[in-house]
């Protein structure tokens, strides 16, 4: 940082990642205490706290040119878990000017069916420091690895090209943060949103209305888990669509007006114990020579209920304890277990 930046200058610091979901994903952040820098949160465009590094008071750096800080992540967990990072800060002369995007935001569409390599956008940044001060490269911030795998960037230009293919069905869009670093060290970031388009083939094309996952495994048998609407583009015959079910679970397709299905559970009772969750494939097949299919994956995950109680390791345990044996003094353990899952799952003894 340099020692002419103004009080009240914010730094964005790397958001941490947490595995879990829920409120044990729930993050905050606490800085070490330090007189010259803060802490504060701002919100990124996914819904979490991004942190940010503040400037409290000017820095001099023949007084002090350096900063050791620490930034911990505190999750809102039951036991808390936390993790730290080192952060060190150097106080330099000069480079007092960022680079600037010509743009915050950066829009581009792609259609699904664009072959790895195709450009997807060109970045572009300015500064208005000279020599090796204004030299910028070009990289992508933290983001997840899913949406770094399909992109990539080339550090002096600043043009974005696609590295993998796209699946509309499967990612409607992308999120990319970018940044611009200059040779002193100061980074600049913008948003690039890639809106990924649909290829219309003419397949028959299924939406999940609803889906009602999980589903307790006491659920009674009728009972409506999911409903979709099957839709071809095509008319005549080529846009009649038939139906049908593959998979292990016991549900079934009921047909209802205005090319709606609904998924009901089958008289066979759910069973958490033997099945978590079940997979099935809906195939939608048109009328078409030669006929166009299209398929959705439905995934119902099986919640818990206490239908089972504890079992001993044994009926019966037998002790043979000498009758001057101190008071206190273990004579057996005794063992049960329960095929149920958390709080259903735990056993007590009395």
């Amino acid at each position: 940082i340099e020692e002419w930046t103004l009080p009240g200058a914010r730094f964005p610091l790397e958001m941490a990642q947490d595995a879990d979901s829920g409120s044990n994903s729930l993050l905050t952040y606490q800085l070490s205490s330090n007189p010259s820098f803060s802490l504060v949160m701002k919100e990124s465009s996914d819904g979490r706290n991004q942190p940010e590094l503040v400037l409290q008071r000017p820095l001099d750096r023949e007084r002090e040119s350096s900063f050791e800080l620490v930034l911990t992540a505190v999750d809102s967990g039951d036991p808390v878990r936390s993790g730290t990072i080192r952060i060190r800060i150097n106080v330099t002369d000069a480079n007092d000017n960022p680079p600037v995007f010509e743009q915050n935001e950066y829009r581009a569409r792609l259609r699904e069916d664009a072959t790895p390599g195709s450009r997807v956008v060109n970045v572009s940044a300015s500064d208005a420091d000279i020599g090796n001060n204004a030299r910028i490269t070009y990289g992508f911030g933290k983001m997840p690895a899913k949406v770094v795998q399909k992109f990539m960037m080339d550090a002096e230009s600043g043009t974005i090209t696609l590295k993998e293919t796209l699946d509309f069905e499967d990612t409607r869009g992308y999120t990319l943060l970018v940044e611009a670093r200059d040779g002193g060290g100061l980074v600049t970031q913008c948003k690039v949103v890639v809106e990924v388009l649909d290829v219309n083939d003419n397949a028959p094309e299924i939406t999940v209305l609803s889906l009602s996952s999980p589903v307790p495994e006491d659920t009674a048998a009728g009972t409506v888990v999911a409903v979709l609407n099957v839709n071809d583009p095509d008319s005549g015959e080529n846009g009649q669509v038939s139906c049908e079910l593959s998979g292990e679970a016991p549900l079934s397709i009921v047909v209802s007006s205005g090319g709606s299905y609904k998924v009901l559970v089958l008289a066979k009772a759910l069973d958490r114990e033997e099945a978590a969750f079940h997979e099935l494939v809906l195939r939608a097949i048109d009328g078409g020579d030669p006929a166009r299919t299209g398929t959705a994956r439905i995934r119902v995950t099986v919640v818990d209920a206490n239908d089972n109680a504890p079992v001993f390791s044994q009926t019966e345990y037998t002790v043979r304890v000498p009758e001057d044996v101190p008071v206190g003094s273990v004579l057996v353990t005794v063992t049960g277990t329960d095929a149920d899952e958390g709080l259903n799952g735990i056993v007590k003894y009395s």
